[in-house]
Protein backbone atom coordinates (compact mmCIF):
# COMPACT_ATOMS: atom_id res chain seq x y z
CA UNK A 1 0.00 0.00 0.00
CA UNK A 2 1.41 3.31 -0.96
CA UNK A 3 0.37 6.29 1.26
CA UNK A 4 2.30 9.03 -0.75
CA UNK A 5 5.06 11.13 0.30
CA UNK A 6 4.35 13.76 2.85
CA UNK A 7 6.08 16.42 3.75
CA UNK A 8 8.07 14.68 6.56
CA UNK A 9 10.02 12.93 3.91
CA UNK A 10 9.99 15.76 1.50
CA UNK A 11 12.06 17.81 3.86
CA UNK A 12 14.58 14.34 4.68
CA UNK A 13 14.18 14.22 0.86
CA UNK A 14 15.16 17.82 0.28
CA UNK A 15 18.25 17.77 3.08
CA UNK A 16 19.63 15.05 1.74
CA UNK A 17 19.11 16.72 -2.03
CA UNK A 18 21.09 19.83 -0.61
CA UNK A 19 24.33 18.15 0.47
CA UNK A 20 22.72 18.06 4.20
CA UNK A 21 23.24 14.77 6.06
CA UNK A 22 19.61 13.43 6.79
CA UNK A 23 18.99 13.37 10.48
CA UNK A 24 19.25 9.48 11.83
CA UNK A 25 16.08 9.06 14.16
CA UNK A 26 16.18 6.31 16.35
CA UNK A 27 13.24 4.78 18.33
CA UNK A 28 14.19 4.47 22.33
CA UNK A 29 12.91 2.04 24.57
CA UNK A 30 13.79 1.56 28.10
CA UNK A 31 12.67 -2.16 29.29
CA UNK A 32 12.26 -3.09 33.24
CA UNK A 33 15.14 -5.18 34.14
CA UNK A 34 13.41 -6.67 37.00
CA UNK A 35 10.50 -7.92 35.24
CA UNK A 36 12.90 -10.52 34.14
CA UNK A 37 13.75 -11.68 37.97
CA UNK A 38 12.06 -11.15 40.18
CA UNK A 39 9.20 -11.40 38.57
CA UNK A 40 10.31 -14.23 36.27
CA UNK A 41 8.81 -13.59 33.11
CA UNK A 42 10.10 -15.16 30.20
CA UNK A 43 11.90 -13.77 27.77
CA UNK A 44 8.80 -13.37 25.28
CA UNK A 45 6.93 -11.65 27.42
CA UNK A 46 9.37 -8.75 28.36
CA UNK A 47 10.16 -8.55 24.12
CA UNK A 48 5.82 -8.55 24.15
CA UNK A 49 6.24 -5.33 26.83
CA UNK A 50 8.74 -3.91 24.55
CA UNK A 51 6.50 -4.10 21.74
CA UNK A 52 3.83 -2.64 23.20
CA UNK A 53 4.95 0.31 23.87
CA UNK A 54 6.76 0.56 21.07
CA UNK A 55 3.46 0.54 18.87
CA UNK A 56 1.76 2.87 21.30
CA UNK A 57 4.09 5.64 20.89
CA UNK A 58 4.27 5.42 17.29
CA UNK A 59 0.38 5.25 16.96
CA UNK A 60 0.31 8.11 19.34
CA UNK A 61 3.20 10.62 17.88
CA UNK A 62 1.96 9.28 14.79
CA UNK A 63 0.99 12.53 12.94
CA UNK A 64 4.62 14.08 14.37
CA UNK A 65 7.24 15.12 11.66
CA UNK A 66 9.59 12.83 12.89
CA UNK A 67 7.49 9.34 12.85
CA UNK A 68 6.43 10.18 10.00
CA UNK A 69 9.76 10.29 8.30
CA UNK A 70 10.67 7.51 10.58
CA UNK A 71 7.60 5.17 9.49
CA UNK A 72 8.42 5.96 5.32
CA UNK A 73 11.27 3.70 4.79
CA UNK A 74 10.44 0.54 7.28
CA UNK A 75 13.48 -1.07 6.37
CA UNK A 76 15.79 1.65 7.84
CA UNK A 77 14.07 1.99 11.14
CA UNK A 78 16.45 2.10 14.32
CA UNK A 79 15.42 1.00 17.83
CA UNK A 80 17.83 1.02 20.86
CA UNK A 81 16.61 -1.64 23.87
CA UNK A 82 17.68 0.15 27.45
CA UNK A 83 17.09 -1.53 30.46
CA UNK A 84 16.06 0.31 33.85
CA UNK A 85 17.02 -1.79 37.07
CA UNK A 86 12.94 -1.57 38.31
CA UNK A 87 9.66 0.39 38.20
CA UNK A 88 10.52 3.19 40.26
CA UNK A 89 13.40 4.27 37.97
CA UNK A 90 10.98 3.67 34.47
CA UNK A 91 8.52 6.45 36.20
CA UNK A 92 11.19 8.66 37.49
CA UNK A 93 12.74 8.62 33.78
CA UNK A 94 8.93 8.89 32.76
CA UNK A 95 8.15 12.16 35.18
CA UNK A 96 11.87 13.50 33.45
CA UNK A 97 10.67 13.16 30.17
CA UNK A 98 7.55 14.89 30.49
CA UNK A 99 8.95 17.91 32.49
CA UNK A 100 11.47 18.30 29.67
CA UNK A 101 8.47 17.56 26.56
CA UNK A 102 9.90 14.64 25.53
CA UNK A 103 6.81 12.45 23.99
CA UNK A 104 7.06 9.44 24.97
CA UNK A 105 4.52 6.34 26.21
CA UNK A 106 4.89 4.82 29.86
CA UNK A 107 3.61 1.26 29.10
CA UNK A 108 1.32 0.06 32.02
CA UNK A 109 0.84 -3.48 32.39
CA UNK A 110 -2.57 -4.69 32.81
CA UNK A 111 -4.75 -5.60 35.44
CA UNK A 112 -1.62 -5.51 37.19
CA UNK A 113 -1.02 -2.17 36.19
CA UNK A 114 3.27 -2.46 36.70
CA UNK A 115 5.04 0.26 34.69
CA UNK A 116 7.02 -2.19 32.07
CA UNK A 117 8.49 0.08 29.68
CA UNK A 118 9.15 3.47 28.27
CA UNK A 119 9.40 4.19 23.93
CA UNK A 120 9.80 7.95 23.25
CA UNK A 121 8.40 8.34 19.54
CA UNK A 122 11.55 8.69 17.07
CA UNK A 123 13.72 11.19 17.58
CA UNK A 124 17.60 12.50 16.73
CA UNK A 125 19.46 10.77 18.96
CA UNK A 126 21.51 14.06 19.42
CA UNK A 127 18.20 15.46 20.81
CA UNK A 128 17.17 12.95 23.72
CA UNK A 129 20.73 11.34 24.57
CA UNK A 130 20.92 13.71 27.57
CA UNK A 131 18.37 11.34 29.20
CA UNK A 132 19.08 8.46 28.41
CA UNK A 133 23.16 8.16 29.18
CA UNK A 134 22.79 6.42 32.43
CA UNK A 135 20.98 3.31 31.25
CA UNK A 136 22.71 0.62 29.77
CA UNK A 137 21.92 -1.71 26.47
CA UNK A 138 19.08 -4.33 27.67
CA UNK A 139 20.74 -7.92 28.20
Amino acid sequence: MHRGVGPAFRVVKKMAASGAEPQVLVQFLVLGKDLSAPFSWPAGALVAQACHAATAALHTHRDHPHTAAYLQELGRMRKVVLEAPDETTLKELAETLQQKNIDHMLWLEQPENIATCIALRPYPKEEVGQYLKKFRLFK
